[in-house]
């Protein structure tokens, strides 16, 4: 009852063997152009139905793959709270869900381990990814408790503590002149040359179930309510479609009758989601240069499927100036007490414009997506 479903024309695919896009509308997919024919997991949401039970919630019936192939080491469960200081200062319930606390730092540990369990139940021994630095870092941390072995293509740029994380965790970390595009280029023709497992944010549908996981912590750490707004930092569209797919599940199995609304929030030199969103017409960021490397994409992957999360979800966009960035990581500190790294608190900047619109009544999610000590040398900055 369980398959992969291609998000644009509809076909269906088993789950029993490796496949990256819709063999039909991605077949002339290139690097260098957003995805298409990106697949998502369609659930038994009948047996998931029969078999949760609000006392004691088993959030593995989402998962597609058995828990008997997970990794030992224990990610998410992250911190869920209520900042009282910015609910007082914004008039409305404003809560934190701070990704920053899993194993290497952010939200990106999420899609890693479930793609090494899946390593584990296909028996390969290698998976390759591109990142500015989180999924790389993410990847090597969950390899380094198996053994499965990270291969990792990361631009040049990618902060020195991302760096120094991946390589003390024994991945093979290939350093690529250019951006994250490039890197993802690179990864992509490494894998078409051996065979590798690729992580590669969307291209790979489990990195979108694997990261889904923090709705459904929301959603139980929320006294199994769902939120009226959720904000989330922006690049490629994953983390935000991922978001949407949680709580899809949640709704699709009767668990809830309303999604939460969807804010997407990006710099204003890497917003080609957001201009997409708002425009209908779509073009890469011209020069994504910003602080806040981690969503710094010039060709984001997930963007369809990111637009049609917002659209569906009644949400909205927020473009965020760069010289906003470091301000926000240093208030959202102080008013909350969480230490965010500058994509991460770009969510931060979000709350100006939605006071205008969330009424008293209603409450906030801001999505920490990255731990502050992932880039240390641009928090000296603000010193």
């Amino acid at each position: 009852m369980t398959y992969y479903e291609c998000t644009q024309c509809g076909k269906k695919f088993p789950l029993d063997k490796t496949i990256y896009l819709c063999p039909v509308c991605g077949k002339d997919w290139k690097p260098g152009k957003p995805l298409v024919g990106v697949l998502e997991a369609v659930l038994d949401y009948e047996h998931i139905v029969r078999n949760f039970k609000f006392e004691t919630p088993e959030w593995n019936l989402f998962s597609v793959v058995d828990s008997k192939f997970y990794p030992p080491i224990q990610i998410g469960n992250t911190p869920f709270f209520e900042a009282t200081k910015l609910s007082q200062q914004y008039g409305c319930k404003v809560l934190i869900k701070f990704d920053g606390c899993n194993p290497s730092g952010s939200l990106k540990d999420r899609a890693s381990y479930l793609m090494v369990a899946e390593a584990n139940r296909l028996g390969e021994k290698e998976i390759v990814c591109a990142s500015t630095g989180n999924a790389a870092s993410a990847l090597a941390t969950i390899c380094a408790s198996t053994d499965v072995k990270a291969i990792i293509f990361v631009p040049k740029s990618a902060p020195q503590a991302k760096l120094v994380q991946m390589k003390l965790s024994g991945a093979d970390v290939r350093e690529v002149d250019g951006t994250y595009d490039d890197a993802f280029k690179a990864s992509i023709e490494y894998t078409e040359k051996y065979g590798t497992l690729n992580r590669n944010t969307a291209y790979h549908p489990l990195t979108i179930e694997g990261k889904k996981t923090v709705a459904f912590e929301i959603y139980e750490q929320n006294g199994f309510n769902v939120p009226d707004y959720i904000v989330v930092p922006v690049g490629d569209g994953v983390i935000i479609s991922a978001v949407y797919k949680g709580f899809k599940d949640l709704k699709s199995a009767g668990l809830i009758k309303t999604l939460p609304k969807l804010v997407s929030v990006q710099t204003e030199t890497s917003n080609a989601i957001n201009s997409y969103i708002e425009t209908g017409v779509y073009h890469d960021a011209e020069d994504p240069k910003t602080i806040a490397d981690s969503i710094s994409v010039k060709t984001p992957s997930n963007v369809f499927m990111a637009a049609r999360a917002i659209e569906e979800t009644n949400g909205l966009t927020v473009t965020v100036k760069e010289s906003e960035i470091l301000p926000a990581q240093k208030s959202l500190f102080q008013m909350s007490g969480v230490f965010a790294e500058p994509a991460a608190a770009v969510a931060y900047c979000a709350l100006r414009p939605l006071q205008k619109i969330v009424k008293p009544s209603e409450s906030v999610v801001l999505l920490v997506t990255g731990h502050g000590l992932k880039d240390i040398e641009s928090a000296r900055k603000n010193v």
